[in-house]
């Protein structure tokens, strides 16, 4: 494959599945313009495709889900601008496309903590979703990064607790139990955090709190943290 925009754009919609749509609507993913392909499938046309910043952008401005998705993958995070992941952010409708630009590109770009902080504070439901799906990734993939670094994300998290929105505390929700899941010590402090925010006059906030403590005490990550 040359990994020309035409021919890209002819293999995604050869794979086009239109039966999948109904599914996919059901999980809470936008279908205004989708194909129906699924993740499996894009992945591997982003390995076949490799690293082409140009192309990632042309994918992108379709505003075809499933070439969005295919963008943040095969897009170089080098080349990414700070201008380039505020307007693309606000592109965003639906939750798996801002998951996966999260996961499959933003969390490398050199700003990440930087947009992590601005979008948080925004009131675009997806942009804020962004910001917490941001911290999540970074929980999941970063191993280098301190304890203290996760931390530092909890006053974040405390702001974002009391939006009622689904697909928000959804990722507020999220950020907060892969932070506690990463370490033994992460988890005390994040249980111990849930249990602040247990206390707050805000029915989300006592979900996304109640949520983490259940996942976070679980037999299952104690295991896997060694946690007696």
């Amino acid at each position: 494959m040359t990994g020309s925009f035409d021919e890209v754009m002819s293999k995604l919609k050869s794979k086009a599945r239109p039966d999948q749509l109904e599914g996919m609507a059901r999980f809470g993913m936008s279908t205004s313009q989708r194909l129906g392909i699924s993740m499996p499938e894009l992945r591997k046309l982003g390995k076949e495709i490799g690293r082409k910043h140009q192309l990632a952008l042309q994918l992108w401005d379709t505003k075809i889900a499933e070439a969005m998705i295919l963008a943040a993958l095969v897009d170089d995070p080098s080349e990414v601008t700070e201008e380039q992941a505020d307007s693309w952010v606000m592109d965003l409708d639906s939750w798996d496309v801002c998951d996966q630009l999260c996961m499959n590109l933003l969390d490398k770009v050199p700003f990440a903590l930087k947009k992590i902080k601005e979008w948080s504070r925004r009131d675009e439901e997806f942009v804020k979703r962004a910001a917490f799906a941001l911290i999540a990734v970074l929980a999941w993939h970063d191993k280098d990064a301190s304890d203290d670094f996760f931390v530092s994300f909890f006053p974040i998290i405390k702001e974002g607790v009391t939006d009622e929105r689904n697909f928000v505390k959804k990722a507020v929700n999220w950020a907060l139990r892969h932070i506690g899941k990463r370490n033994a010590a992460l988890n005390k402090k994040a249980i111990k955090f849930s249990k602040v925010l247990l206390q707050m006059d805000s029915k989300s906030a006592r979900w996304i709190a109640a949520d983490a403590i259940k996942e976070l005490e679980s037999e299952s990550i104690k295991k896997r943290l060694n946690i007696s």
